[in-house]
């Protein structure tokens, strides 16, 4: 009894001292990510001098990141949040000298400044510090995943950055600040083109968002026929999820009509009676959802034109996944991911 509570003891000390999960210490297959990488930049934090930064447990956490192991990303980083300092080390490293990404967490997008305000304002981070004793344990969490996803990739640690201001001899004053990255590149003679720079004019967001192709169909509508149009993703990125979050169309099991939004138009132009585009009108009487565009001009079917001149309206349902699969529709329907509405046309 004492030598297997012995061998359990000394199980759970090697996982605690090397971040492996319990079984795995237990039974001897204890597996380790190396080579380990630098945490100088860590250590070199000035607002953590008087802080233990338990730079051993960041960086296995780092190298479990880059080998892409999962369960020791999950028994490191659980170690990690419960660290402060660590964690406070790993994410300051990061954003002290970098922006927040498109794609990080509002906890990180609201934190970040503040880092990169402290390393700019020689070291003092009194609001850096107060921000992060304030965080959740959730947003702490959005905050290291936001912060390894930058470790993950070698080429941008801060190591990496710094390589690259030697290389450039670039010396950031600290009342440039944050906001003005791009003034230390010019400085030193690199040449930086911005949008404005280039004149592009306006960009045109429909390429930017999800886009969808469209397949004529007719259905009947209080005994009566109605043109109909069903939407299939174009984009890897369109579909049940992008729908539900960028209009509010309802879901629709094919029984009944939906409801009619006269903010959603399909455009038609009579010239050569083709369709034009699917979009959604604001308020200021512009286009502010834009789901389809014509990629070209396509004359309409008779029947199908004389239809849409007759109801000048259209049930619009979607997405589905084969559009040319009448049974593809049926299922969406009875999967409860089809969303549909009555748009009106609008003639051109």
């Amino acid at each position: 009894m004492v030598k297997s509570h012995g061998k359990k003891q000394r199980a759970k000390n090697k996982s605690r001292r090397t971040g492996a999960a319990y079984a795995s210490a237990a039974a001897g297959t204890l597996h380790q990510h190396t080579p380990l990488p630098d945490m100088s930049a860590v250590e070199e934090i000035s607002y953590l001098p008087d802080v233990f930064v338990d730079t051993g447990l960041a960086a296995r956490l780092v190298a479990a990141c880059r080998a892409g192991c999962q369960p020791c990303q999950r028994t490191l980083s659980k170690k990690v949040l419960a660290h402060e300092a660590t964690l406070l080390g790993l994410a300051s490293a990061i954003y002290g000298t970098m922006p927040a990404g498109a794609v990080a967490s509002a906890a990180t997008k609201a934190w970040a400044p503040l880092a990169q305000a402290a390393t700019y304002d020689g070291g003092e981070a009194p609001e850096a510090l107060e921000a992060f004793g304030a965080l959740t344990a959730d947003e702490r969490s959005d905050l290291l995943e936001d912060a390894l996803d930058h470790w993950a990739m070698g080429g941008l640690l801060p190591e990496g950055i710094d390589q690259i201001r030697s290389l450039l001899g670039l010396r950031v004053a600290p009342s440039q600040g944050p906001d003005d990255p791009l003034d230390a590149f010019r400085e030193a003679g690199v040449k930086v083109f911005t949008l404005d720079d280039l004149d592009l004019g306006d960009v045109d967001a429909y390429h930017l968002a999800p886009n969808y192709g469209v397949m004529l169909a007719k259905t009947e509508a209080d005994g009566r026929d109605m043109p109909m149009l069903t939407l299939y993703p174009e984009t890897e990125d369109a579909g049940i999820e992008d729908l539900e979050a960028r209009t509010d169309w309802e879901h629709w099991g094919l029984y009944g009509v939906p409801d009619l939004d006269p903010r959603w138009r399909l455009r038609a132009r009579i010239a050569d009676r083709s369709l034009q585009a699917l979009v959604r009108v604001g308020p200021d009487g512009e286009d502010d959802i834009e789901l389809w565009r014509a990629a070209e001009t396509v004359t309409l079917p008779d029947h199908w034109w004389t239809l849409l001149d007759r109801v000048q309206h259209v049930l619009v349902a979607g997405p589905v996944k084969d559009a040319e699969n009448p049974a593809a529709l049926q299922a969406a329907g009875d999967a409860g991911e089809l969303l549909a509405v009555v748009a009106r046309v609008e003639f051109r």
